[in-house]
């Protein structure tokens, strides 16, 4: 499980990125599923959303999906809104 930042953005894109493709590196191709915990994020940007579908990319790639934990209603939305919750499985209960 990746715990996301607070605030997923330009700063913190890179790492968050880096972190969750080594954990799906990890699980070998066609095992696995990334959970990112979202509990903690209060907020993100563009390039946190780019982040997020460059995370997905990598994942389908190697045939493996990425999970979205504790969504709040605000990020939600946000992810509606842009069309990028079809590319995300969602759980709401940790």
């Amino acid at each position: 499980m990746l715990q996301a930042p607070e605030n997923l953005g330009l700063v913190t894109r890179d790492a968050f990125r880096q972190q969750a493709n080594s954990l799906l590196d990890e699980m070998g191709v066609g095992r696995g599923q990334l959970v990112v915990d979202m509990a903690a994020m209060k907020e993100i940007d563009s390039s946190g959303l780019s982040a997020l579908v460059m995370v997905h990319r990598h994942a389908a790639e190697r045939r493996q999906q990425v999970m979205l934990r504790n969504v709040g209603p605000e990020i939600e939305f946000l992810l509606v809104l842009t069309k990028l919750d079809d590319l995300f499985l969602f759980a709401s209960d940790s």
